[in-house]
């Protein structure tokens, strides 16, 4: 069973909801442009991560340099991610996968967890985050490997 938790957007000192079904909602205040806690149950898993990267449902090699990954071809619109790891927390991570406007209110990159407040977004898709929290969490410990 897949966590899908929803992301409430209320300004940098927002909160993020994270109920669980057999469990109390969790709730994460931001601080810092950081999600400090980690938004699923279980800890990321870095090779999980680095296939969602790489692959078409992360898609972020359309946009990011990742030299790391071995791939072929890479994106040169947005920052390259080697050494991220060395500029960047985890909670940091983890805000700018889940989404990005949060910290850069411009920033093209899609927001892979947030589903309020989208535009154009597909009725089958609406309410639905790109990634769930497992993937983010896996994503997260894959970029923390780009050291």
């Amino acid at each position: 069973m897949k966590l899908i938790l929803p992301v409430l957007l209320m300004g940098l000192s927002g909160v993020i909801a994270a109920p669980a079904a057999a469990a109390e909602a969790a709730l994460y205040t931001v601080r810092n442009d950081t999600i400090p806690q980690p938004l699923a149950a279980q800890l990321g898993d870095a090779a999980r991560g680095r296939t969602l990267v790489a692959g078409r449902e992360g898609n972020c090699l359309l946009c990011h340099a990742i030299p790391e990954t071995g791939e072929r071809f890479m994106g040169n619109v947005a920052p390259p991610l080697s050494g991220v790891a060395t500029r960047l927390s985890a909670g940091q991570l983890r805000l700018r996968v889940a989404d990005p406007t949060r910290v850069n209110p411009d920033a093209v990159m899609p927001a892979y967890y947030r589903v309020h407040d989208l535009d154009a977004v597909a009725g089958a898709y609406r309410g639905k985050p790109i990634l769930d929290a497992q993937q983010i969490e896996d994503v997260v410990a894959y970029l923390l490997t780009l050291r």
